[in-house]
């Protein structure tokens, strides 16, 4: 950012980005116009269109993060440009640095298949619903899981039911039968195929996803995928990834040479052998597995989201594919990229200390209940003082709300998600619900209101006020 720029604040804040302000240095020079409000986070498009009456030759025009209204239109009505800055303001100097170079996420080369893992005992309806949530979640093809004697007497229906709906879609089966039947039917791939089963590549136009003849035997893989070479057919190669305790290590190796062998060839690998079967949580596995695939130019995964704790396995291999390819493509560590993938922690969860939060609770001079989290604790405070601890229990009988049920269980509500900030290390805003990353859905579909809620918290902070 160059030029000059003019930065809107209330009165309490106007200190702290003063400061902010001096310790980054940044290259543009500024001007910091106190808007007449005591509370930044309360100012609003309307009130700027009332009360700002220089912009002091700036080129454009930051403010708070959560202040509400419609900037663009803003931006057209004073004839410059509004921006919002960080919801916090110890988050500027990032704001300015990511502002310079903002990596782009919509692209990636690798290719998810997400497993249905029990097709054959769902209706053909429950699979189409099951490959359009898969979808939704950055799924590239649905995979038929067939299962051991098991009848799938609704294969070719199922097959061509998602083809006819826009789907790429692999069967995936230990039986010749059922691989068959599924490429016959108008299936992409097949899974899978070894040395002993190739013909049954030459009996339909399936992309065949190929494996060793016995575990580990990289040289019948290598016989196999010379021998499709040869007959100018496309494959894709699975060394197998092996659980932890169970050869995992060695099996990365498998896909090292596998590499090494055949530079040009497409590689699959099956991270749901590590989602599946360990109890960690799936985004930071599916980070390290994808972040391999990234070295090794392994371009498709088989991701499945049988086990309850691996139910957003889809959509984190979704976002660590993207930050990986976003990261290589800018030769750099996979960092500062996106915070999708960290759902428990943060990398700033205390943007204040302490210090700065008594500080700012000596300037507050009405009775609305402020709540923020430092590394101490929970902080609670109006005009009436001040109260810290890290269990919400030994904040109530500080706060005089024990006939007020309606502002006794907002305030409940607010506090205890200030605990699970403190106690995760992530961060907490009043009114705001805790951000999960890619662990969750939206706020929409997870049904929160979250207008309805901050409505809710503001007209009981009001009544509290009248009240008084």
């Amino acid at each position: 950012m160059t030029g000059h720029v003019l930065f809107l604040t209330g009165k309490l804040a106007e200190p702290q980005l003063r400061q902010v302000l001096a310790e980054i240095q940044p290259e543009f020079t500024y001007t910091v116009h106190q808007l007449g409000v005591s509370v930044a986070a309360l100012m609003t498009a309307d009130m700027i269109r009332r009360r700002l009456k220089d912009t002091f030759g700036a080129d454009r025009v930051i403010v708070p993060g959560r202040c509400r209204g419609d900037l663009d239109q803003l931006s057209e009505d004073l004839g410059i440009r509004f921006e919002r800055g960080p919801e916090e303001l110890r988050d500027l100097p990032e704001f300015f640095g990511r502002k310079a170079r903002q990596p782009d996420l919509s692209h990636y080369s690798l290719r998810i298949f997400a497993e249905i893992t029990d097709a054959p005992r769902l209706s053909v309806e429950d699979i189409g619903r099951r490959a359009t949530a898969y979808r939704a979640d950055g799924a590239d093809v649905i995979d038929l899981g067939c299962l051991p004697e098991t009848p799938f007497p609704h294969l070719e229906e199922s097959v061509r039911a998602l083809k006819a709906e826009g789907f790429q879609v692999s069967v995936d089966s230990l039986e010749d039968d059922d691989l068959l039947r599924g490429g016959r039917a108008g299936a992409d791939y097949l899974l899978s195929l070894h040395e002993s089963s190739l013909w049954i590549a030459d009996e339909v136009a399936a992309t065949p996803i190929l494996i060793p003849e016995t575990h580990g035997d990289l040289d019948s893989l290598s016989r196999a995928a010379n021998a499709l070479e040869a007959r100018g057919r496309p494959f894709i190669l699975d060394p197998i990834l092996d659980p932890i305790h169970f050869g995992f290590t060695d099996s990365l190796v498998r896909y090292r040479d596998t590499r090494a062998r055949h530079p040009g060839a497409e590689i699959m690998m099956g991270v749901g052998n590590l989602t599946e079967l360990t109890h960690a949580d799936t985004a930071g596995i599916n980070a390290i597995l994808l972040g391999v695939c990234s070295e090794l130019g392994i371009n498709q995964i088989l991701a499945t989201e049988v086990s309850k704790h691996a139910r957003r396995a889809v959509a984190e291999a979704d976002l660590a594919r993207r930050i990986m390819h976003a990261a290589a493509g800018l030769g750099t560590l996979p960092k500062l990229i996106d915070d999708g993938l960290m759902a428990l922690h943060e990398r700033s969860p205390f943007p204040y200390s302490a210090d700065e939060i008594r500080a700012l609770a000596q300037a507050i001079h009405d009775p609305s209940y402020r709540i923020q989290v430092s590394s101490e604790g929970m902080h609670i405070f109006s005009r009436n003082g001040l109260h810290t601890a890290t269990d919400p229990f030994a904040l109530f009988p500080e706060l005089g709300v024990e006939q007020d049920g309606g502002h006794a269980f907002y305030l409940g509500v607010e506090l205890a998600r200030a605990q699970i900030a403190w106690l995760l290390g992530k961060r907490y805003t009043q009114d705001e619900p805790l951000r999960w990353g890619c662990a969750t859905k939206d706020d929409a579909s997870a049904g929160v209101d979250l207008h309805a809620y901050k409505q809710a918290g503001t007209t009981l902070q009001r009544k509290a006020k009248d009240d008084e």
